[in-house]
């Protein structure tokens, strides 16, 4: 099995809400990615949004929540709510760097906060730097060892860091916490699947399709491994389920490249994105 290309994340990185793990080629190449406005000096009797304000602040286009909570964020630098959603939003829009850099802030801050530590994970995965991501999850995973998030980027910052065994154990920690999250079940089906498992990944991701809460990504993963494997019919019909005819008709001629390539032999998983990690 070769030539898996992938998005995450987990590594909904996508804040706090549930996402799927991997998809292969379903858009063009995009243009770099906007540029967060920067926030204006707040005055000195600027008051901070009110919760409904914060709650809002979701729907928001991309450069408008950005903006929001740079200017939160800029009020009182000590708002942990502020610097994280600053920090996903940059996130969201590709600012991986700057992400990565306003949630070290907030980990100066509070150094102890999992919501922080989780986040710095999926930041340093975004970045394409999992094994910064490591010491966070880790200790995110230590201190709160029932929480499902921790070990699922805690395996995708192993697999950057090119440390398969531990990827592995996460894996299945993470799974046996959620058992039935799509995400959580299609993370271990791509890392097996990279690993030349393909009955055993197709099997897992067959299950999180089945799944309330499966998303695209995960039944366009399933399409991958099934056209990798030479089965086209049933990742066409996969495909067109979620895709328009231009993208499927390119997904299945990258598929039928791809499956010769795997048949010839080569290697590995492609981490082109993680900005749906969770």
């Amino acid at each position: 099995m070769s030539v898996l290309a992938a998005t995450a994340l987990a590594l909904g990185l996508v804040g706090a809400s549930p996402a799927a793990a991997f998809s292969f080629r379903t858009k063009p190449q995009e243009a770099a990615p906007p540029e967060a406005p920067a926030a204006e000096p707040a005055p000195a009797t600027a008051r901070k949004a009110s919760s409904q304000e914060r709650a809002l602040a979701g729907g928001l286009d991309p450069l408008a929540r950005a903006a929001f909570w740079a200017r939160e964020a800029n009020i009182d630098p000590t708002d942990l709510e502020a610097g994280l959603g600053l920090a996903r939003a940059l996130r969201g829009l590709g600012q991986t760097e700057e992400a990565a850099a306003a949630v070290q802030r907030l980990a100066v801050l509070a150094p102890d906060n999992v919501e922080v530590l989780l986040e710095l994970a999926r930041a340093q995965l975004a970045r394409g730097q999992g094994f910064y991501g490591v010491a966070p999850a880790l200790q995110a995973q230590t201190l709160a060892p029932g929480d499902w998030r921790a070990p699922f980027l805690l395996a995708m910052a192993y697999e950057q860091a090119q440390r398969d065994v531990e990827a592995l154990t996460a894996h299945r920690r993470a799974v046996q916490l959620a058992p039935d999250n799509p995400a959580v079940l299609s993370n271990l089906a791509m890392f097996q699947a990279a690993r030349g498992q393909a009955a055993e990944a197709e099997a897992l991701l067959r299950q999180a399709a089945a799944l309330p809460g499966a998303t695209a990504v995960t039944r366009q993963n399933l399409a991958l491994i099934l056209g990798l494997q030479g089965r086209m019919a049933e990742a066409e019909a996969l495909a067109r389920q979620d895709l328009p005819p231009q993208l499927v008709a390119n997904n299945l001629a990258y598929l039928r490249s791809a499956s010769q390539t795997a048949t010839a032999g080569g290697a590995g998983r492609s981490w082109d994105s993680v900005g749906s990690v969770q």
